[in-house]
């Protein structure tokens, strides 16, 4: 009694050790990945065959099929995917899932080949990725030094798994409960569903069917079967994400579900067929490298007979969720768009995210920038409720984008990537403010409304070039990236100077006008705090690229 408990223990920690192996490996693939992982989103697009091959890689990338469903239906909840997209992307992540199954077939190879098996290997692997991980400054260095610990311990632990469920191998129950299940595809693919709903993750579910079939216990129809539930109940973490969500993003869950349900009524009613006719081959040993195999062929046969139906899947899909898409309309008028904490999953994609939104701030200060300057020069009311409503989405904008980049700051991030977040941090803060300095100038312009007020010719036209430079100067900063962004950099900084130039010209200019009587003092007030609320809106400007030239 107590040898078979001390093996459910062993068999038991095998198994954590196997998926906090996954787990570090692929927070370390996604350090590694870097940038590169922050690019993918942008390069998906109505192309499915692109939007196949980044699934794939993604999730090849986070080991994790349901991870990357869950942010595909975040993603399509923000409005940042349609659901075509989404259907190639999730075809992908059903391809790159394959790879789990595969490094786990390696730890399997049979015993005249002890040498070459990754299990032994495993400890001196946990070894050398601790040593980086502990003792190395470089952080590329720690991120590999994860990536080998962490296939290390998932070796180590396929090894547990494998040693301790060994003495239960030759029980009639194990044979008995597979002859069963082989017989009997309904029941094997429920099996297949409910285990790895219960575990969350069809990875840890096939590495103990892999596990077992190491062993020699398992039929090939049994595992057919039950690899076909696996990949059902692979779909229950998507479909739990989606709740509360948008029409849209149910769909988004429901298009995977459907992907693999057809495949497991497909291939499930092809087997019972073959497995009638071939007994022999129903009752065949299957090995860990079968199942791979298997797995591998199921998912890229299903996605080259799905891929030219992709739109049949999202009407299937609608049929399922009913209802207009009046929700997603309704979302993007919400001022947060791409924070969905789905995305939180996967760290490279958080800070991606973020900095997206980061982004469409800027777009919206810089909206209401000209609205205000609008607003001085033509009197509209239509330009001071522009104003407001800004003012008031940049303010919700701040304290959401402040509340998620604590989140992300908090993931598991290489060091790039936290002094990225770091400077997030920074220009939300800055862009706020120049939100405050449009509101300042919308004020001036209702003040010179309310009292009637004119600025002379020769102040309109010195507005006009301040205005112009410091409004230019945020914008550069802003959309400074890419190759360009050191250009855009020193671009900011030499208008910012050249704002405090005219700022100190027109001060003084103004006040000569004044002195002529040129200009009402009332306006002379308002042109003051517009100049001055502009030089400081070139301020932060200038903060901003150097949050940007921090990073280059």
């Amino acid at each position: 009694m107590i040898d078979n408990v001390s093996y459910l223990f062993g068999f038991l920690g095998g198994l954590g050790l196997f998926l906090y192996g996954m787990h570090i490996m692929a927070d370390g693939m996604q350090k590694t990945a870097g940038g590169k992982m922050q690019q993918f989103l942008s390069k998906i697009t109505d192309n499915r065959f692109t939007a196949i091959l980044l699934g794939a890689v993604i999730t090849a990338i986070i080991q994790s099929s349901g991870a990357t469903t869950v942010m595909v239906v975040g993603f399509v909840s923000a409005g940042m995917l349609s659901l075509v997209q989404a259907v190639g992307v999730i075809m992908g992540a059903n391809i790159g899932t394959t790879i789990t199954a595969w490094i786990v077939s390696l730890g399997t190879i049979g015993d005249s080949l002890k040498l070459f098996q990754p299990g032994f290997y495993a400890p001196l692997m946990i070894g050398i990725g601790a040593i980086f991980i502990l003792f190395s400054k470089s952080d590329k260095k720690k991120t590999i030094g994860e990536i080998v610990l962490g296939l290390g311990m998932l070796f180590l632990g396929l090894d547990l798994m494998a040693g301790n469920i060994k003495p239960f191998t030759g029980a009639p129950i194990f044979s008995e409960a597979f002859r069963v299940l082989g017989g009997n595809p309904i029941l094997g693919i429920i099996v297949g569903i409910v285990v790895t709903a219960l575990m969350q993750s069809s990875s840890a579910s096939v590495g103990i069917l892999q596990t077992l079939a190491f062993n020699g216990v398992v039929n090939t129809a049994a595992a057919i079967y039950i690899t076909l539930g696996q990949n059902i109940g692979s779909c229950v973490t998507a479909i739990i994400s989606s709740v509360g969500s948008s029409r849209t993003a149910k769909r988004a869950a429901a298009i995977h579900l459907l992907f693999n349900t057809m495949g497991a009524i497909v291939f499930g009613i092809l087997g019972f067929v073959v497995f009638t006719v071939n007994t022999k081959l129903a009752n065949h040993t299957i090995n860990a490298v079968e199942i791979s195999v298997f797995h591998t062929f199921f998912n890229l046969t299903m996605t080259t007979l799905l891929y030219p139906f992709a739109g049949l899947l999202v009407k299937l899909s609608g049929m399922i969720v009913r209802g207009r898409d009046d929700e997603v309309v309704e979302a993007k008028k919400e001022p947060i768009l791409q924070l969905d904490e789905r995305v939180l999953l996967t760290p490279a994609f958080a800070v991606q995210s973020g900095s997206v939104e980061v982004a469409r701030m800027g777009s919206i200060a810089l909206k209401s920038l000209n609205a205000a300057m609008g607003a001085i020069n033509t009197k509209s009311l239509d330009d001071l409720k522009t104003v407001a409503q800004c003012e008031q989405t940049l303010d919700d904008m701040q304290e959401a984008l402040t509340e998620y980049l604590i989140k992300v700051d908090n993931l598991s991030l290489s060091e790039s990537q936290k002094k990225h977040v770091n400077n997030l941090f920074n220009m939300v803060t800055d862009i706020e403010r120049v939100g405050d300095h449009a509101d300042n100038l919308s004020e001036n312009a209702k003040y010179m409304i309310d009292n009637n007020l004119e600025f002379s010719d020769l102040a309109k036209e010195d507005l006009a070039e301040i205005s112009k430079d410091a409004i230019d100067a945020f914008e550069t900063a802003i959309n400074a990236s890419g190759s360009d962004a050191l250009g855009a950099v020193r671009r900011v900084n030499k208008l910012e100077d050249k704002v405090d130039m005219l700022e100190d010209e027109l001060r003084e200019k103004h006040i000569d006008r004044l002195t002529k009587g040129e200009c009402k003092p009332q306006s002379g007030i308002a042109f003051l705090d517009i100049i001055s609320n502009l030089e400081r809106i070139s301020d932060h400007a200038t903060n901003i690229a150097g949050y940007v030239k921090n990073e280059i």
